[in-house]
């Protein structure tokens, strides 16, 4: 066994620094890459700390979207960073990500970012997190907390010697010698090179002309890639690798393994529980009057799928629902556009992919209706938009006012004048009744005229006593009381 390097996640609430942390420690620039400034994949780094020590990072992406993507981080994850900016102080997400941590017991390490901001307050950013639970040195636990400024740099090289003391405590260890396996943390289709998945590896060495699988996924190793993009023969435990040329979509979050043999590959595969990751006709049984929105989901990667179907599924309503006919990743295709043409009204939602030729020629003779987009809750929005506009309208009875009748005046040809007195709301000229006898229906009227202290006027508000003149068949007797009922569209 030899010594292993610390895989890191990076986790915290969205816009508190987190990528513009890693940016700082790779010297590159992911954030303005990314769409809106916001990490929507997770994405592994390897870096060198100054004593040598190689170290993993894990971006996950803060947005709560990508909830079940930054659970997994957590998972993977040797240690955890967990980021609080030093002028906002701990948010839901923060508190979320900690549970997380929590739960899968990964140690934990208190990064407080934006400590170059005027309105930063290390202090009261380690008295609000005592206040939500996390104690950190000195504030009655014993979590190391780092200040730091990703824009200058300040404290950084303090997290790194931080991270490797913790991993050297953790002793992590390794089997160079036995053949690699890990996680899978994300996986694509791609355009030139086919099915590929990012996977960390957890012990071993993961050589070219073995055969990994992943649950029901295979692929002969001939291609692969190393955090910096370049192609090499073999990577060891802790890296981060691409593998590409996988026969289907491994599922993220599943372990994948490797072998010197196809045939022990694919006895592995035959025992794994069977996944399908184009999923088709979903959804719970509606009640009655319930109607769908169908949509078809296409996506870059099986992470951000995920997070958008479960962001959907929050968008149901009452009377609406929107239903996913159909999910996958990759580009919107021509089986795409023919399902949404065997389902009428049928919107496809692209995020971060693109429409074939031949999809979108087939699309616009058919006025099927595709939607592009890099930012996800730009793609909810649209989706609770069409909902609002679709959903069905209803006229529903709302009471306005009730009145009590004090005094019968006059009674003529079905109209009668009366004295009241307003209990509850308004009674407004116009409005509809409803007659009621010691508390029980019994027919129907409508106001006329009204009157105030003998003047006329349109409406009375509670406590007024008033006369009016009711158009009603029934004849209507003192200590009767009547509803104003007036009809809303829902």
């Amino acid at each position: 066994m030899e010594k292993r390097s610390p895989v890191v996640g990076i986790f915290g609430h969205i816009d508190h620094g987190k990528s513009t942390l890693l940016d700082y420690i790779r010297k590159t620039n992911v954030v303005e890459s990314e769409a809106g400034g916001i990490t929507q994949h997770i994405s592994a780094y390897e870096v060198v700390a100054k004593d040598g020590t190689k170290i993993t990072f894990l971006d996950t992406p803060g947005h709560e979207a990508f909830q079940h993507v930054r659970t997994r981080g957590a998972n993977v994850a040797d240690i955890a960073v967990l980021v609080v900016s030093g002028e906002d102080g701990v948010k839901p997400q923060t508190l979320e990500v900690y549970k997380y941590i929590q739960e899968s017991k990964t140690p934990f390490i208190v990064a407080v970012t934006k400590m170059d901001k005027p309105a930063a307050d290390l202090d009261r950013t380690k008295q609000n997190l005592a206040e939500s639970g996390i104690y950190v040195e000195g504030y009655g636990g014993d979590v190391s907390c780092v200040p730091l400024s990703a824009k200058s740099g300040a404290g950084i090289d303090d997290l790194l010697e931080m991270i490797t003391l913790q991993a050297d405590i953790l002793g992590l260890t390794g089997d160079p010698e036995t053949l690699g396996e890990g996680v899978i943390i994300e996986s694509r289709v791609d355009p030139k090179r086919g099915i590929s998945a990012v996977a960390i590896i957890k012990d071993g060495t993961v050589s070219k002309g073995t055969f990994a699988a992943s649950g029901g996924a295979l692929t002969p190793l001939r291609l692969l890639i190393d955090a910096e993009g370049v192609q090499v023969e073999s990577l060891s435990f802790s890296s981060p690798v691409q593998i590409v040329g996988w026969d289907k979509l491994p599922v993220v979050g599943g372990v994948f393994k490797t072998f010197l043999k196809k045939d022990e590959a694919v006895e592995y595969t035959d025992q794994q529980p069977t996944t399908n990751n184009q999923q088709q006709n979903r959804g719970k049984d509606l009640g009655e009057g319930v109607i769908t929105l169908p949509l078809i989901i296409k996506a870059d990667a099986a992470g951000s799928l995920e997070a958008i179907e479960n962001e959907i599924k929050k968008l149901s309503r009452e009377r609406i629902v929107p239903k996913v006919i159909l999910s996958s990743v990759g580009s919107v295709n021509e089986n795409d556009v023919k399902a949404a043409i065997a389902t009428p009204g049928t919107l496809i939602l692209g995020f971060h992919t693109k429409v074939d030729s031949s999809a979108a020629a087939l699309a616009e003779r058919s006025g099927v209706n595709i939607s592009l987009f890099t930012i996800i809750y730009e793609l909810t929005d649209k989706v609770s938009t069409l909902l609002t506009e679709k959903e069905p309208r209803i006229e529903v009875e709302e009471i306005s006012g009730t009145a009590k009748v004090l005094k019968l005046f006059s009674t003529a040809k079905g109209k009668q004048v009366l004295g009241a007195r307003v209990l509850t709301g308004k009674i407004v000229l116009g409005n509809n009744l409803k007659i009621l006898r010691r508390d029980v229906e019994i027919g129907h009227g409508k106001i006329k005229e009204l009157q105030q202290a003998k003047v006329a006027t349109s409406e009375v508000g509670e406590g007024t006593e008033f006369g009016t003149m009711i158009e009603s068949k029934l004849e209507i007797a003192p200590g009767d009381t009547f509803e104003a009922v007036t009809l809303v569209t829902k």
